[in-house]
């Protein structure tokens, strides 16, 4: 399986989870976000990480962005490394 880069690019989290520049590289592991984040992210993520492309703009890209579910306070963009 892939690993994916979770790269934090804007944050006003309420919790103090996350700030802008935090990144996680997800392996066999959840790393240490909140869990409304994690659910919203985790079928995207987990189809990168078993070789899917997923469409971006008008592309289809071993990538995708996503914001936070709580009035979108956190965006981050997720992307496969090798």
């Amino acid at each position: 399986m892939s690993k994916v880069k979770i790269s934090v690019t804007e944050s006003r989290c309420r919790g103090g989870y996350l700030k802008k520049g935090d990144i996680f590289i997800v392996d066999d592991l959840c790393p240490p976000i909140c869990h409304e984040l994690w659910n919203n992210i985790y079928p995207s993520l987990y189809a990168l990480k078993n070789g899917a492309t997923l469409d971006y703009g008008t592309e289809r890209r071993r990538m995708f962005e996503a914001k936070c579910p709580d009035e979108g306070r956190v965006c981050i963009h997720c992307e496969v490394i090798e």
